[in-house]
């Protein structure tokens, strides 16, 4: 069983969707996924701050079961979880929002000891065992470099958009209670990662092509479409993502995930028409 966490509310299924048919299509073995999702309703901070709804999940559910009966999606609700610890801290307004959060809650909650946790602007381009097969050992987790980070920050500042989870040692050491105290006491300025990467007590570094925040490589395991930089026609940045197919074909001429985008399509068409 591969496990895999995603963390987000109802407005990021499509990323939910596009990153899971990835993993799944891309994968030579036909072993069962199990796909777990952190999800909580925060409508209070902003309208929609709602949930990933139980139509989205079992819809999601029916699609990895096509490529195998036993795969699965377990949706978890960490509303209460998060009211306790997290409710009006000073990283409740994060740099993205507060779903970036709760995966600081993976070690209160019922997950497998091995997990990849996952942002849902990732397409897998090579089969997914080429990262979660990584003995992960004695280590809380597995995470690469961040592109811009490596060179502003540090030559080892990791991104946290994907993560390879050793829950087992991070129950351990307590890596992630830590995490909690800083966002609930510390406005930290990457809120989460921040967070976590002063918490570490042991990372394992992993290659840059399994997170590949601004190129894609034959060997590129992981293309993760994070805000990047763009120097013509003039300095910018924009922040496109995977199901944006348009953009992806006319801005990184990317034709290589047109299999999965395009079933994406359909199966996004067949949702919204309520077929599931």
């Amino acid at each position: 069983m591969v496990n895999i966490l995603f963390c987000g509310n109802y407005s990021v299924f499509d990323g939910m969707l596009t990153c899971a048919l990835s993993a799944v299509k891309r994968t030579d073995s036909k072993e069962p996924f199990a796909f777990y999702i952190l999800t909580m309703n925060v409508a209070h901070l902003k309208e929609s701050y709602v949930p990933i709804s139980d139509a989205q999940a079992d819809f999601l559910e029916k699609v990895v079961k096509e490529y195998n009966p036993e795969s699965k999606v377990i949706k978890i609700d960490i509303t209460e979880l998060y009211n306790a610890e997290f409710a009006d801290c000073p990283n409740e307004d994060a740099y993205c929002s507060p779903y970036t959060l709760i995966r600081l809650f993976a070690d209160k909650v019922d997950l497998p000891d091995k997990i990849l946790y996952l942002d849902v602007d990732i397409m897998f381009n090579r089969d997914i065992h080429l990262l979660y097969d990584t003995d992960v050992n004695g280590f809380e987790y597995a995470a690469a470099r961040d592109h811009y980070g490596k060179y502003l920050i540090s030559p080892n500042y990791i991104n946290a958009g994907v993560l390879l989870f050793n829950l087992a040692e991070m129950r351990k050491t307590g890596i992630l209670e830590r995490a909690r105290a800083l966002i609930k006491t510390k406005k930290l300025v990457f809120a989460d990662q921040s967070a976590l990467i002063r918490s570490t007590t042991k990372k394992k570094m992993l290659p840059q092509r399994f997170n590949d925040q601004k190129f894609l490589h034959a060997h590129t395991v992981v293309r993760h479409f994070s805000k990047r930089l763009f120097w013509l026609p003039y300095p910018h940045t924009e922040n496109i993502k995977q199901w944006q197919i348009g953009k992806l074909h006319k801005k990184f001429g990317y034709y290589c995930f047109d299999d999965i985008l395009f079933e994406y399509i359909y199966l996004k068409k067949k949702y919204e028409r309520g077929d599931n």
